[in-house]
C-alpha cells in the first residue's frame, strides 16, 4: 500500500506515539534514557523554568535596587513605578511560591547531577540561558503595552511633554531588547549545532557497526522500513534538531508570553480573555483536524524527494558506463519517473497547504475583530480611557500567537512530525543491527588461523532458493582454493559467506579474526582521498613510508602511477581516471600493505591479462597467503591446490587441483 494512501490513526493516538518518538531521539542528548524516565525528562525541563523563573525575579530585584541606589533619577525616569512592583510581589504569596519552586528546580538538578555526565550539562546550562532571555524580553514586552497605553493617552490629551518622556522609555526598552534579542538568535542555532553534532556522530556510529550499513539497503524504493540513509543521517538529522529546539524554544516562549500578557488582558476585561481563550481553542482543534494528511503528505515527500537525488547521483557515479552504452534516454525516462512521483505528491501537499492557509488567514483576519467589539462598549460607558484600545490590542494579539502557535506553525509542525517518523526509526533499525549478536547469525569470530565450515546451508537473503547444502571444507593456513560453477551457482555468495558478510542457514562456520581476511572484489573500492589513503585503506597512513608505497606500486606493475602521482597526497577522482585493470592492481597492492594471512578474491584479475595475473598471484604464493578465489580462467589452477565445484543447485565437489579439468560451457 502506498505510504500517503493509509489511513491516519486516531489523533490522540497519533500524538502519543509522536511523543514517545520524540523523546526517543530528544531525551540522549539531555539525559541517558537507559538511566532515566520520561517523567524525570519532564520533570527536569519543569525544574529548569522553575529556577530561570525565580533567578529572574531575583536578578531583575538585584538590577532596580542596586540603580535605585546608584542612580535615582534614571530609574525614576526609565522605571517608573518598577520598585514598587517588585515589593509588592516579594510581600505576596507570588514571592514565596516562586521562591519554592526555585529551590525544588536546584534540588531536582542536585539530586540528577550524576546523570548529566559526558557534557550533557552544557545544553541545560544554554537552554536555561535561553529560557532567561525569553523571559526579560517578556517583561520588556509587557512595559512596551504600557508604553503605547502613554503614548496614545498622551497624543489624546494633547501632553507634549507627556509623550516625550514615554517615547524616550520606549527607546530606552528598544536599546535594552536588541542586544538581548541578538544573543538569543546566537544561543539558539549553536545549541542546535552542537545537538546535531552529537546526534550525527550517534547515528554514524550505530550506522557503522556491526555492518548496518551494509544490511540496510538503501536503492530498495519498494522498502517500507528505511530508505536513504544518507538523507537521515545528514539532513534529517539536521532538520530534527534545528526545528526541534526552535519548536521547544518558541513553546516555551509562547508559555511565557500567554501568562505575562493574560495577566494584562484580564485586568483590562475579563470577558475578552474568556472569548480569547474560546476563540483560539476552536481554531487550533479546526486546524489540526484538517492538518492530520499533511504529515502523510510530508512523509512521503521526503522520501520521493530523496529517491529522485538518488537517482541523479547514481548519474553521476556511473556517467561513463552511461556514455559507453549510450543510454541517456533510459537513465532519462527513470530521472523523470522519479521526478514524476515526487511531482505528483507535492502537487497534493499544495493542495491541502492551500486550504489549510485559506483557514489560517480567516482565523487571523477574524481575530482582529474581538478587541474592538469588547472594548468598544466599556470605552464608550467610559470605564477605560482611549490608551487601553492600543494596549489590548497589543495584549490580545500576544496571547493569541501563544495559544495559536499550531495554528500559525502546523504545516511546519507535520514536515517536523515526518522528519521524527523517518529519524527515529532509521534510528531504531541501525541500533538493532549494531547491537546485534553476531552469533545468532552462526558466525563465530576464533583467534584460529584457518577457514572452517561443517554443515553449511547457505541461502540468500529473504529468499528460500538453497545455493549451496551440507557443505564441509576447511582452508588451512597457506592453503589455496579455487571455486568454480556456471554463472548464478552461488561462487560469490560463498564468498560473502566466508567474510561474515551473510549468515548460514544452519551450520557452523569458524574464521580468523577480521584483521587476519581481507576481500578483494572484482571491482575494487575506491575511497574518497588521496592516493596515499587509497592504498593504505583500511589502515593507517602512518604505518607506511613513501619508499613503502611506491616498491609495492612497483611490485604489481603500476610504476606509471608512480610517475604520473609523484605526491602521494594528491586527491583525484580515481575510479574515474583509473582503468578498472588499474583499480584491480592498486587493490592487489593494498592487500600486499595490509599482509593478512587469508585473502578472498572475487574475480580480483578479471580485467588483466594473463601474464599479469600469473605475476600478481605468483605475489601471493611469495607471502604464504591462504587464498580463496572465484575465476573462471583454467589459467588459475595452477595458483591453486584445491577447486571446490557448485553447481547451482545446491551440490558441490572438491577436487585436487592438478586433476581438475575445466569445462569451459559449465563456467559460462
Amino acid at each position: 500500500m502506498n505510504i500517503a494512501e493509509k489511513t491516519p490513526k486516531p489523533l490522540g493516538q497519533s500524538f502519543i506515539i509522536q511523543l514517545g518518538k520524540l523523546r526517543k531521539l530528544a531525551q540522549p542528548y539531555f539525559l541517558p534514557v537507559e538511566e532515566t524516565n520520561s517523567w524525570q525528562f519532564v520533570l527536569l525541563i519543569f525544574a529548569l523554568i522553575a529556577v530561570v523563573i525565580g533567578s529572574t525575579l531575583i536578578l531583575l530585584t538585584v538590577i532596580v535596587s542596586g540603580l535605585n541606589f546608584i542612580a535615582p533619577e534614571l530609574q525614576q525616569r526609565f522605571l517608573p513605578g518598577v520598585p514598587e512592583k517588585i515589593s509588592s510581589i516579594w510581600e505576596s504569596p507570588v514571592g514565596a511560591i516562586a521562591s519554592g519552586f526555585m529551590i525544588g528546580g536546584i534540588l531536582c538538578f542536585t539530586s540528577s547531577r550524576t546523570k548529566l555526565r559526558d557534557g550533557r550539562w552544557l545544553p541545560w546550562l544554554m537552554l536555561g540561558a535561553i529560557l532567561l532571555l525569553i523571559l526579560v524580553i517578556n517583561g520588556i514586552n509587557v512595559g512596551i503595552s504600557f508604553v503605547a497605553r502613554n503614548v496614545e493617552n498622551a497624543l489624546v490629551g494633547y501632553d507634549q511633554d507627556g509623550f516625550w518622556k514615554v517615547v524616550t522609555i520606549y527607546a530606552f526598552c528598544l536599546i535594552l531588547a536588541l542586544p538581548i534579542r541578538a544573543l538569543q538568535s546566537y544561543l539558539v542555532p549553536r545549541l542546535g549545532l552542537l545537538w546535531r553534532e552529537w546526534l550525527s556522530d550517534k547515528m554514524l556510529n550505530k550506522y557503522m557497526s556491526n555492518r548496518a550499513y551494509y544490511q540496510l539497503n538503501p536503492n530498495d524504493e519498494e522498502a517500507e522500513e528505511i530508505d536513504n540513509p544518507d538523507q537521515r543521517i545528514s539532513q534529517d538529522t539536521a532538520s530534527f534538531t534545528n526545528t526541534s529546539l526552535a519548536v521547544i524554544v518558541e513553546i516555551l516562549a509562547s508559555f511565557l508570553t500567554f501568562f505575562s500578557f493574560i495577566i494584562v488582558l484580564w485586568t483590562i476585561s475579563s470577558k475578552l480573555a474568556l472569548w480569547l481563550l474560546i476563540y483560539s481553542v476552536g481554531g487550533t482543534a479546526l486546524v489540526i483536524i484538517a492538518s492530520r494528511k499533511l504529515v502523510v503528505l510530508n512523509n512521503q515527500q521526503l522520501r520521493l524527494e530523496a529517491d529522485f537525488r538518488y537517482g541523479l547521483v547514481h548519474i553521476r557515479d556511473n556517467a561513463e558506463s552511461i556514455a559507453f552504452y549510450r543510454g541517456e534516454d533510459q537513465e532519462s525516462k527513470e530521472a523523470q519517473r522519479r521526478l514524476g512521483g515526487a511531482i505528483k505528491n507535492y502537487n497534493k501537499l499544495i493542495i491541502w497547504e492551500a486550504l489549510i492557509s485559506v483557514i489560517q488567514r480567516s482565523y487571523d483576519y477574524f481575530s482582529r475583530f474581538l478587541p474592538w467589539l469588547v472594548i468598544a462598549p466599556i470605552y464608550f460607558a467610559k470605564e477605560v480611557d482611549f490608551g487601553v484600545f492600543g494596549q489590548a490590542f497589543i495584549a490580545f494579539s500576544q496571547v493569541l500567537g501563544s495559544v495559536s502557535y499550531i495554528v500559525n506553525n502546523i504545516d511546519r509542525l507535520s514536515a517536523f512530525s515526518a522528519s521524527i517518523s523517518r529519524l527515529e526509526a532509521f534510528q531504531g533499525k541501525v541500533e538493532d543491527i549494531s547491537t546485534l549478536d553476531i552469533k545468532d547469525q552462526t558466525l563465530i569470530n576464533t583467534e584460529e588461523y584457518s577457514i572452517l565450515l561443517k554443515n553449511i546451508d547457505l541461502f540468500p537473503p529473504k529468499s528460500k532458493k538453497c545455493l549451496i547444502k551440507d557443505l564441509s571444507i576447511e582452508v588451512a593456513p597457506q592453503q589455496k582454493v579455487l571455486v568454480v560453477g556456471p554463472s548464478g551457482c552461488g561462487k560469490t555468495s560463498f564468498l560473502r559467506l566466508l567474510s561474515g558478510l551473510w549468515p548460514a542457514v544452519k551450520g557452523e562456520v569458524k574464521r580468523p579474526s577480521n584483521e587476519e581476511l581481507l576481500f578483494i572484489p572484482q571491482k575494487p573500492y575506491m575511497i574518497l582521498g588521496t592516493l596515499r589513503e587509497q592504498l593504505c585503506y583500511p589502515q593507517e597512513t602512518s604505518r607506511f613510508t613513501n619508499e613503502h608505497l611506491r616498491s609495492v606500486l612497483e611490485e604489481v606493475r603500476l610504476q606509471e602511477i608512480n610517475q604520473r602521482y609523484p605526491d602521494f597526497d594528491i586527491k583525484q577522482d580515481w575510479p574515474r581516471l583509473l582503468s578498472l585493470g588499474e583499480q584491480q592492481r592498486l587493490a592487489f597492492a593494498r592487500l600486499l600493505l595490509n599482509s593478512p594471512r587469508f585473502v578472498i578474491l572475487d574475480e580480483a584479475t578479471s580485467a588483466l591479462d594473463v601474464n599479469t595475473e600469473k605475476h600478481l598471484y605468483q605475489l601471493l604464493s611469495n607471502r604464504e597467503m591462504a587464498f580463496v578465489s572465484v575465476g573462471h580462467r583454467p589459467t588459475l589452477k595452477e595458483f591453486h591446490d584445491t577447486v571446490l565445484e557448485l553447481d547451482g543447485s545446491g551440490g558441490w565437489k572438491l577436487f585436487p587441483s592438478e586433476s581438475y579439468e575445466f569445462n569451459i560451457n559449465s563456467q559460462l
